[in-house]
């Protein structure tokens, strides 16, 4: 059954007996983290609609946009699986500071979680993890540009990352931005627009997008 609702302030973009799509708003967690001030978050909150609801992506606390959910054991097994063997298509909008030397491009960059300043990653060439993406500036305005991303792998913070390794950092990033960058947007410019995968259950493509908040 596909559907758009609002079910206390999360949209439900798509819900069946097998997975469900949803609209995480930004500053919400997508899972719970420590502390009890940290328990509300995006699963908690469809666990009261669908009790059998299980993670099988995370976005960033300040990211918004589409992210899947499976409703038992073995659609979370399968949904998984796509996500590591990169089956899945996933395209994200984020509006940089000032503009790219070029049109497009491919970002290869290992990254590592920074231990001594968690939750920030690094660029570790020696222990980093590969990771890949591809990106397009679609307009450029007088101060930023809007670019469309496409990550090959989903490494924690990879977007972010790259951006400010490419010396554009996503508007308004507590962990990334310079200051100037930071104070030019409320929030993190960073939005999940599209997202494409295997049904589980009969192996169709089925495709999902979520307007741009800013």
């Amino acid at each position: 059954m596909s559907c758009t609702e609002s079910f206390n302030v999360i949209e439900i973009v798509y819900a069946d007996n097998y997975l469900v799509v949803v609209n995480k708003p930004t500053l919400l967690l997508s899972v719970p983290g420590r502390g009890e001030d940290k328990q509300d978050c995006l699963i908690s909150r469809l666990t009261v609609k669908f009790p059998s609801i299980l993670t099988v992506h995370r976005l960033d606390w300040e990211t918004s946009g589409l992210t899947m959910l499976a409703l038992n054991k073995d659609i979370h097994r399968q949904l998984s699986r796509q996500f590591q063997e990169r089956e899945v298509n996933k395209e994200y909008i984020a509006v940089v500071y000032g503009h790219p030397e070029h049109d497009q491009g491919e970002i290869n960059l290992p990254l590592r979680c920074d231990w001594e300043n968690r939750p920030r990653q690094i660029v570790d060439p020696v222990q980093g993890k590969a990771s890949q993406t591809f990106w397009q500036c679609l307009e450029c305005l007088s101060d930023r540009s809007r670019i469309l991303l496409k990550p090959v792998t989903g490494r924690s913070h990879q977007l972010r990352v790259h951006l400010q390794q490419l010396g554009h950092p996503i508007l308004g990033d507590p962990l990334y931005a310079h200051p100037q960058a930071l104070n030019m947007a409320e929030r993190l410019l960073l939005h999940a627009s599209q997202l494409e995968f295997k049904h589980p259950a009969n192996g169709e493509m089925i495709k999902f997008c979520s307007p741009v908040p800013f």
